[in-house]
């Protein structure tokens, strides 16, 4: 891609590196929303003009594991996965090729996405929790651009 298509592109106000503002979590039967990692999750996203991403998000202040159950914990309060994308309107589909979930490898994660002044929030798709699967959830993630 040339510069004159990367500036015209759809991709382009997207394109860069993101820190995580905050993870939320709303539950679709009560509108419930509330911080999915507490107050501070720790977070990085990466958009490349090749139609490439990378995220990782973590919880803050997990300590460093030293038992299973602890792993477990740290593993549950995790997010990665990389793949190209395509957007679609206001959504950004990412073809996951990589993923801390090996469920969502060959899968497309979709992300509706605005601008809240410089800020970027990205809005997964109403889906079951994967912690209690009979309660509908989606993810709300502000992200403040770093570079």
């Amino acid at each position: 891609m040339n510069t004159t298509q990367a500036q015209t592109s759809p991709l382009a106000p997207l394109v860069g590196q993101w820190g995580l503002i905050s993870f939320d979590v709303e539950i679709q039967q009560t509108g419930e929303r509330r911080p999915a990692w507490g107050p501070n999750p720790k977070g990085r996203l990466v958009i490349l003009p090749s139609y490439f991403m990378m995220a990782v998000l973590t919880a803050a202040g997990r300590p460093t594991p030293s038992t299973e159950a602890q792993r477990a914990e740290a593993f549950n309060q995790t997010v990665a996965y990389t793949g190209p994308i395509e957007i679609v309107g206001d959504q950004m589909q990412t073809n996951v090729d990589v993923s801390w979930n090996e469920a969502w490898i060959n899968t497309v994660q979709a992300r509706t996405f605005k601008f809240i002044g410089a800020n970027l929030s990205l809005v997964s798709a109403w889906a079951p929790s994967p912690f209690e699967p009979t309660v509908i959830i989606r993810g709300i993630l502000e992200w403040k651009r770093e570079a």
